[in-house]
């Protein structure tokens, strides 16, 4: 069984059991998060597609820890004008763990 969820402006497909990346989001380690913006729930045989989510349906992630990534370098060259621009960034992200996902009834 997987869903598709979205939370900070992306799209995650997520499995019950199963950890992953997602943007900061402002809560403790250790509390429990209740996603309803569900875009899409499959069991393995059937799916049911929302438009644009399913009423109903939720998934409750739990939150394991928060970090920064790895350095992205950007760096912008334009070619014999002595033009050179270095900047890196770091993503800030939340670990989230997969407790359950809830089905429309």
């Amino acid at each position: 069984m997987y869903a598709v969820i979205e939370t900070g402006g992306r799209q995650y497909r997520v499995r019950e059991k199963e950890t992953l990346f997602v943007d900061k989001l402002s809560v403790e380690v250790g509390q429990e998060i209740t996603i309803d913006k569900v875009l899409a729930i499959s069991d393995g045989e059937n799916i049911k597609i929302g438009t644009p989510f399913l009423t109903g349906a939720k998934v409750v992630l739990k939150v394991v820890r928060h970090g920064r990534d790895r350095k992205v370098i950007v760096f912008k060259y334009k070619a014999k004008k002595n033009y050179r621009r270095k900047k890196g960034s770091r993503r800030f992200f939340t670990q989230v763990f997969v407790e359950k996902i809830e089905e429309v009834v």
